[in-house]
């Protein structure tokens, strides 16, 4: 089965810019990575945890950013390792240089029996809706779609 996860697309109104912040993953296999490496906060939700419950969560974790507001559902998408991503989305400005993501543990290099820490998350940073079209994973593009979308609708 699927793992499912949840997550909140962050975007602001800088006149007359729509940005969205998106975030860079840690650890060594995200090292070097940039264009089409980026994604929003987000995480696995766990047993008895509403998606929106989660998603806010993951944002506390893997920003240190305490949300303002509820998120308003937004989309659902399908990575292309199977995982099922369900966004919400919320207008908050952050301070990228303040994000402080907490860490996970893992054996590196591999087979090693050493472990290591690392942030979950990298660095976070704002893009306009063009550049951040280049820059997300793939398969969250379709995000960035609901978002204006919704945004021109309201």
């Amino acid at each position: 089965m699927p793992t499912r996860s949840a997550g909140v697309l962050l975007y602001r109104r800088t006149s007359p810019r729509l940005e969205v912040l998106l975030a860079l993953p840690g650890g060594p296999f995200w090292r070097g990575r940039d264009a089409g490496a980026w994604q929003i906060p987000k995480g696995a939700i766990e047993e008895g945890e509403k998606p929106s419950e989660a998603a806010q969560r993951e944002v506390a974790e893997e920003l240190g950013v305490h949300l303002r507001a509820d998120p308003w559902p937004l989309a659902q998408v399908r990575q292309s390792g199977g995982k099922w991503v369900e966004a919400f989305a919320l207008e908050q400005d952050v301070d990228c240089a303040a994000v402080k993501s907490i860490e996970f543990e893992m054996e590196w290099p591999l087979r090693s029996g050493r472990y290591q820490s690392f942030p979950e998350i990298d660095r976070a940073e704002w893009f306009d809706i063009d550049h951040a079209r280049q820059m997300i994973l793939p398969s969250q593009a379709p995000l960035l779609d609901a978002l204006v979308a919704a945004l021109e609708g309201s």
